[in-house]
């Protein structure tokens, strides 16, 4: 069941996933599907997410997002007030504010900056590191996120030994889960593009080959809807990396399938899964913590390898 609404306010609003952003014209979300938009979201009782431009916006927008309550997500150098600000690489990071932040990189930018990444855990309360080229990772990046996960993992237990309780998507949301907790896309949330029509999400607008599923004035129409549930994943319906998005656009990317993830999604999601269960037992040293909470060990990376076994 759709929960969430994303709301693109114009056709160069930052990318905060995988998927880069490759529009560069500025086109703004014409006010009445904006207001459309919003009545939508009111109707169908859903949470709406603005996702910003870099330029400053007209009044009358101003006006009309104010008539609802929501979550604004912009770039660092957005003029507007974000609870999710979001950066692409690490030029520009300054964490001055109570936000969640999310900083796009690479692989190569996260193995070559982790120390950088330990300065930030220390400032910010919440750290989304998003992955842009998670498709290419081959063994050696493996082995090397294995190392960066370690060192990460060393600064939140200096943190949590003392007292305080930094948020990094990588190690720390597993540690807190029971169940999936994925992106969503196409089932918990849709987008709504400056077009007026609804997008599985974000990537499916900003891509060449990405698909429309209905619009303001038709309505939601998706195709195959519960090819985007997680209990028509097989693989992911009985994975317990609950912290992995299971990105449904880097799946049709990468396989085909938006519901059948590559390997390098599973294997990376299976090393941040063990590099957390590493880092609860490392913070229990310290004292009492989720004592509930327990991640099973396990002999496999992707479950791929082990689905006769399931």
């Amino acid at each position: 069941m759709v929960q969430y609404l994303v709301i693109l306010l114009d056709d160069t609003s930052v990318s905060f996933c995988h998927c880069d952003n490759g529009k560069k014209e500025c086109r703004l979300i014409p006010l009445e599907i904006l207001k459309k938009g919003i009545l939508y979201g009111m109707k169908e009782n859903l949470n709406i997410q603005f996702v910003y431009p870099d330029y400053e916006l007209p009044q009358e927008y101003k006006d009309a997002i104010e008539t609802i309550d929501h979550v604004n997500i912009a770039s660092a150098s957005a003029p507007v007030s974000a609870d999710v600000v979001v950066m692409n690489g690490l030029e520009d990071v300054n964490i001055k504010e109570k936000a969640a932040y999310v900083i796009r990189m690479s692989k190569a930018e996260l193995f070559s900056n982790t120390d950088k990444i330990c300065g930030i855990i220390e400032k910010a309360d919440r750290l989304n590191i998003v992955l842009t080229d998670i498709e290419t990772f081959n063994a050696d990046d493996f082995d090397s996120y294995k190392k960066c996960l370690k060192t990460l993992a060393g600064k939140l237990e200096e943190q949590y030994a003392d007292g305080k309780s930094p948020q990094l998507n990588l190690l720390t949301d597993r540690m807190m889960l029971d169940k999936m907790n994925n992106c969503g896309a196409g089932d918990t949330n849709i987008t709504l593009a400056p077009d007026g029509k609804f997008y599985v999400c974000p990537a499916f607008y900003y891509s060449d080959n990405g698909y429309d599923i209905g619009s303001l004035a038709d309505g939601l129409d998706i195709k195959n809807s519960q090819l985007y549930k997680l209990d028509h994943a097989p693989l992911c319906r009985i994975c317990d990396a609950y912290q992995c998005k299971r990105c449904v656009w880097l799946n049709r990317k990468t396989t085909l399938e938006v519901n059948t993830p590559s390997h390098e999604q599973c294997v990376v999601a299976h090393l941040e899964r063990n590099a957390s269960r590493d880092l609860l037992a490392s913070i229990r040293k310290h004292g009492m913590f989720l004592p509930d909470k327990e991640i099973k060990e396990i002999d496999y990376l992707d479950p791929f390898d082990v689905r006769k076994k399931w």
